[in-house]
């Protein structure tokens, strides 16, 4: 259980209980206000849980020098800030040791070091404060590969390929089950194209675990999945057709 107030009776995650094996790759979906993001702030303890805990290796969260446990975690935000400064400058803020290698393999990974190299100056483009100067596509994939490059033992994305496209979404999705296969992975995501070839996934409502199982198995049966799936294909169909 969580609470914001620590109060018992306002619960912001309620009963909520899973487990993931090191290097799976998790699915979180729900609507809005069903609490996903407050599930992933208790990993790296950005909040702690009220009731419960959370264990990461077997060893409760709280067990952990706050240092070393957000060391091997990183998160991806939907906004994300990126600071001014050149392109390598941002994706170092992770790793500072990080050599020029990591750095163009972890943007290969997040899919963008197609379009760094068609910058004027490559890695080292001059990127305004808050990232004004690149689109928001742009922005998000550079935000993730300054996640890769702290080689994290756990990545959270919370609705952080929002705006990219629905095919370099794939590619980014891809290249981690491909090259961070020992990585344990978090996707909170709207689209369920995001999240459809997950381990698992996790559907969340009203703070609570709804339903939780592969893609096959939430479309067999979980009423929420079905409907958000349906919307967005017969949504996707239609579009497709116009």
């Amino acid at each position: 259980d969580f609470s914001y107030t620590n109060d018992p009776q306002k619960l912001a995650l309620k009963n909520v209980s899973f487990s993931v094996k090191s290097g799976e790759t998790v699915g979180i979906i729900g609507g809005t206000g069903s609490a996903k993001t407050s599930l992933v702030h208790l990993i790296p303890r950005l909040y702690d849980a009220t009731g419960g805990t959370v264990k990461v290796g077997g060893i409760d969260v709280r067990d952990y020098d706050m240092q070393t446990l957000r060391s091997e975690v990183a998160m991806v935000l939907q906004k994300n800030i990126l600071f001014s400064g050149t392109i390598k400058d941002n994706l170092r803020w992770g790793n500072p040791a990080a050599t020029d290698a990591e750095l163009m393999t972890a943007a290969r990974q997040a899919q963008a070091d197609e379009f760094i190299q068609r910058l004027p100056d490559g890695y080292d483009t001059y990127i305004e404060e808050g990232g004004t100067n690149v689109s928001g596509g742009q922005r998000q994939r550079l935000c993730i590969a300054r996640a890769l490059v702290k080689q994290p033992k756990i990545l959270i994305l919370d609705d952080s390929t929002s705006a990219v496209d629905t095919r370099t979404d794939s590619l980014i999705r891809t290249a981690f089950k491909e090259e961070i296969p020992n990585t344990t992975k978090f996707i909170i995501a709207q689209r369920v194209s995001s999240v459809q070839d997950a381990d698992k996934i996790i559907v969340m409502e009203s703070g609570s675990v709804n339903g939780i199982g592969t893609h096959d198995e939430l479309l067999a049966t979980n009423t929420i999945y079905q409907e958000v799936y349906y919307s967005q294909t017969k949504g996707g169909k239609i579009a497709d057709e116009a």
